[in-house]
């Protein structure tokens, strides 16, 4: 992708910069009212759109992250490429296509207009026009790449196929796992070792069809696909999860299931021979789980270190298989509960009760020359990537899975 600047007037460039400031201060309030005249013109796009993010805010906090950093780096928006990279994998898991993009742009224009009054001047409407339709060409490019190489793959197909549900497994109390083969009996593309699959339910109950990614939390290379999917339970917080408790409580072994092809950018190096540690919360364990298999089953002499935080015991879903790498060879497993129980602390590889923290990651990675993979929920991949920063690790060896505003971390 070439400099944006010849796409662009510099007038236009000089009024997108200049209004930064502005995105700041009332982005979220213009990703809200953006969302709410989109699904009010065009309720058919709930069927595309997470429910649940868009009540706790999360959808219209990445929009306002997002149009901000195209905002910042319009006359260079190569800059920004992997996180255009990493919306486009969902995007293209979601199904979203290219004549969703005006509509899109005309109502973000709209909600400009509605949100800042007299400053939205025709001339910023304008410039906004122009720039919006620039860096819709970019997503739309990035994403027909990615939908034509999935058509393209062995065993790929483009939008959502029928998968039957195999065998329902209970990983511990909360998660629980979804073999799935295709209905139709054909192959199944290959995935990246961390990569995920969007399942899309129709809901009896609900109107709107709804769609949830969920990692692949086995090695590829199988003749099915593996979900491992933790019931959200309602809290002060948010909401119980729609989607999850529908799998946990309705689909049974036989049922059919939509999923769109494997994707997303949080895949592990393979390429590399340096020790790599992978640091879980919950079910955030599952890409990571996918990785350690992989790198244990091609790089057999590679270091591994798995360190691995629960609540307790009853929580902690794969220990088996995590105690069947060990067993394998080049593997140390590391287990932190925040709450152990007298029978959680008796566990073989049992290291620390309460929180991972700087110490405990010092005793076990014992050197910096490693890459460190994590994944959880938010307030713990801040303390991790704090502590391993502690620990003397680089920024650029800690790599981790996130959707929403990277500023959050």
């Amino acid at each position: 992708m070439g400099a944006t600047k010849s796409l662009l007037s510099e007038r236009t460039i000089e009024i997108i910069k200049s209004t930064v400031p502005v995105l700041e201060q009332y982005g979220e309030q213009i990703t809200r009212r953006f969302y709410e005249l989109m699904f009010s013109n065009h309720p058919e796009l709930l069927n595309i759109f997470n429910h649940a993010h868009q009540k706790q805010g999360r959808q219209q906090k990445a929009l306002a992250a997002s149009v901000y950093a195209a905002a910042k780096h319009i006359d260079r928006l190569e800059d920004i490429l992997p996180v255009v990279k990493q919306i486009g994998h969902k995007h293209r898991s979601l199904g979203v296509k290219k004549e969703h993009y005006p509509i899109v742009g005309k109502h973000l224009l709209m909600a400009i207009k509605d949100v800042l009054g007299e400053a939205a001047t025709d001339e910023v409407i304008e410039a906004w026009g122009e720039a919006y339709g620039v860096i819709a060409d970019v997503f739309i490019q990035v994403e027909q790449q990615m939908y034509d190489e999935v058509a393209k793959k062995q065993g790929g197909w483009v939008d959502f196929r029928p998968f039957v549900v195999q065998k329902k497994v209970k990983e511990s109390d909360v998660i629980t796992s979804f073999y799935l083969v295709p209905q139709d009996g054909g192959e199944i593309s290959d995935f990246l070792p961390g990569q995920y699959v969007s399942v899309k339910v129709q809901i009896p109950s609900e109107k709107y069809t709804h769609i949830r990614q969920y990692s692949l939390s086995d090695v590829p290379g199988k003749s099915h696909y593996r979900i491992s999917v933790k019931r959200e339970v309602e809290t002060a917080q948010k909401p119980a999860g729609i989607v999850s408790n529908y799998l946990h409580d309705h689909v049974k072994e036989g049922d059919v299931l939509e999923l769109s092809a494997p994707a997303g950018d949080f895949t592990i190096d393979m390429s590399k021979e340096t020790p790599v540690v992978f640091v879980s919360g919950g079910v955030g364990i599952t890409p990571l789980l996918s990785m350690a298999k992989a790198v244990a089953k091609q790089q057999p002499n590679r270091p591994i270190t798995f360190v691995c935080a629960a609540v307790h015991g009853r929580v902690h879903a794969f220990d088996q298989e995590l105690r069947a790498l060990v067993k394998q060879g080049n593997v140390c497993y590391h287990v932190c509960y925040e709450q152990p129980s007298n029978e959680d602390r008796s566990h073989p590889h049992f290291e620390k009760a309460g929180l991972v923290d700087a110490q405990l990651l010092q005793r076990v990675i014992k050197q910096t020359n490693v890459d460190v993979y994590m994944c959880g929920p938010i307030p713990f991949m801040k303390t991790v990537k704090g502590a391993l920063q502690q620990c003397g690790v680089a920024e650029e060896r800690i790599h981790y899975e996130f959707f929403g505003p990277a500023s959050q971390l």
